[in-house]
């Protein structure tokens, strides 16, 4: 028997949860099913509820730091999960993924100077550039068949038209949910080179790899790549923590790591959060037996979902997903423009999903679900969809 019920529905309602508790003041219907920010509907793992509540019992919540512990954790599950040797003098901890973007833009271009994504992508990613006094520069990923593939011709004249300093790649890629083959990731790596381009890497969702696929951190693709790149990671994603706010990333050159360094602490941000490494550093030691029963369950969810499309909403194209616990989903058949796609989701099927256009405007007509959630939710939500679009 399953020793962990990932399909108990907890209700989060009034937790101060962005996903529940925002619906209205975002003007979503007060009983709107939200699938939508990338967190999950699961309560984390007993082991690292246990590691807080022993250091809630200690009950001195005083500066902290990542000690020798916290690094063998992350070494070993690195190591063992992904085949990446890592060093002590490599991690720089920051509170978030996005934060750690933030810090990359400030000290690896100046004001005005490009930096190139890959869009549909995580909005942060142009958001933080604007924010930042950057220029966003977009290379489109291109659909066939299916599956999402980079135009390396448009991303090495994007980089060359536009003096692009900085490259945010997204490994494994949120929103379509590809996970870059080695191919992929050296002709990347061999065009920044050419243009001397710094990379950084959100592998953020790197330990949720389907069947079939391997995720390849990118730092080990060559030497260039190991010497001129930032690669960040968490385990928010991967055991639920994000609430807690603490992230690691990886760099290997002494230059760009006291760069990187230096707008870190420019934020006034200095030791980590003490939750936050009591929870990532149980995680690692700890947490593999209730990551392999996760992905065991959003495996099952992803077929339920695939099957009841198939079935009930076949106008409905699913981008079969390498990796990630969010698929990408195509409604361009019903013919609605974007707008109305969304307000017939949100309004009358009462489900908030992310509207494809956050992504970028290759993302119109589409919609992004996260399936990390119980399966009586899941179902209900695909229902409701269903019984929205019939009546239109």
């Amino acid at each position: 028997m399953n020793q962990f019920d990932f399909n108990k529905v907890t209700d989060r309602h009034n937790t101060n949860s962005i996903k529940t508790d925002l619906a209205v003041p975002r003007g979503k219907p007060e009983d709107v099913l939200p699938l939508w920010v990338a967190d999950m509907d699961f309560p984390t793992a007993p082991c690292i509820l246990e590691a807080l509540h022993k250091k809630v019992d200690h009950g001195i919540f005083g500066y902290s730091y990542a000690d020798q512990n916290y690094f063998d954790a992350v070494k070993n599950w690195m190591h063992i999960e992904h085949n990446f040797e890592i060093e002590r003098s490599w991690i720089v901890t920051t509170p978030g993924v996005v934060f750690a973007i933030a810090c990359a833009i400030k000290a690896f271009t100046k004001e005005n100077e490009a930096v190139i994504i890959q869009t549909p992508v995580y909005y942060p990613f142009k958001n933080m550039i604007y924010l930042n006094n950057r220029k966003c520069v977009t290379s489109s990923l291109i659909e066939k068949n299916g599956k999402y593939q980079i135009d390396f011709d448009d991303f090495e004249n994007k980089i060359e038209q536009n003096n692009v300093r900085l490259f945010i790649l997204c490994s494994p890629h949120n929103p379509v949910g590809r996970v870059w083959t080695v191919s992929e990731l050296s002709r990347l790596a061999k065009i920044c080179e050419k243009y001397n381009v710094i990379i950084f890497a959100d592998e953020i969702h790197n330990d949720f790899v389907l069947p079939g696929h391997t995720h390849t951190v990118f730092s080990t693709i060559s030497e260039y790549a190991a010497q001129n790149s930032v690669v960040s990671t968490s385990a928010s994603k991967t055991f639920n923590l994000a609430g807690l706010q603490f992230s690691t990333n990886f760099i290997q050159n002494p230059v760009l790591k006291r760069k990187f360094h230096a707008e870190r602490d420019k934020t006034g941000y200095d030791e980590p959060s003490l939750m936050g490494l009591v929870a990532a550093q149980t995680a690692y030691q700890n947490g593999k037996p209730w990551l392999c029963a996760l992905k065991k369950h959003l495996q099952e969810n992803l077929d339920f979902l695939r099957n009841w499309l198939k079935t009930n909403l076949p106008k409905v194209r699913l981008i079969e997903p390498e990796g990630t616990f969010l698929l990408w989903l195509d409604f361009s058949s019903y013919g609605f423009d974007d707008k109305t796609l969304d307000d017939i989701i949100v309004q009358n099927a009462k489900v908030w999903l992310d509207r494809g256009t956050m992504f970028g405007f290759e993302g119109e007509n589409f919609q992004r679900i996260n399936i990390a959630t119980p399966r009586p939710l899941l179902q209900d939500a695909l229902e409701r969809i269903r019984n929205a679009l019939e009546t239109i």
